[in-house]
């Protein structure tokens, strides 16, 4: 079970990163595709099963988040929270191409971030 949950959680990383390409790419081309309900709806699904897996891995594994016994999980969740928030500035709130642009490159970073320190299991961010 913990096999097939780890690589659906990994599959959903993988799914979050792309649509969110894929809306800014959209947005950035000014298209009218990104108006269609899939792409309203699908990337809140996706990031709830994200969520729901995480929490269920952190379960079975016994790493709980903000204890000694996990710092890095709380390292993680910490990247994730500024990938969530940069990713709803570039897509929402910027006003500016450029702004955007760099609220995109720095969203997939902190989830490169958040990937190395779940590889590595170390709470240093660099």
């Amino acid at each position: 079970m913990y096999e097939g949950l780890k690589h659906f959680h990994l599959l959903t990383i993988a799914l979050s990163a792309t649509l969110l390409s894929v809306r800014f790419a959209l947005l950035l081309a000014n298209s009218s595709l990104r108006e269609k309900k899939f792409l309203k709806v699908f990337p809140h699904v996706n990031d709830t099963c994200l969520l729901v897996t995480g929490v269920i891995l952190s379960i079975i594994t016994g790493y709980i988040p903000f204890t000694e016994a996990a710092p890095w999980l709380t390292t993680k969740i910490t990247c994730v929270l500024a990938y969530i928030a940069l990713g709803f500035f570039a897509l929402k709130l910027a006003k500016n191409t450029l702004l955007r642009i760099f609220a995109f490159l720095g969203a997939l970073g902190w989830l490169m971030m958040a990937g190395k320190i779940a590889i590595t299991k170390t709470p240093f961010l660099f």
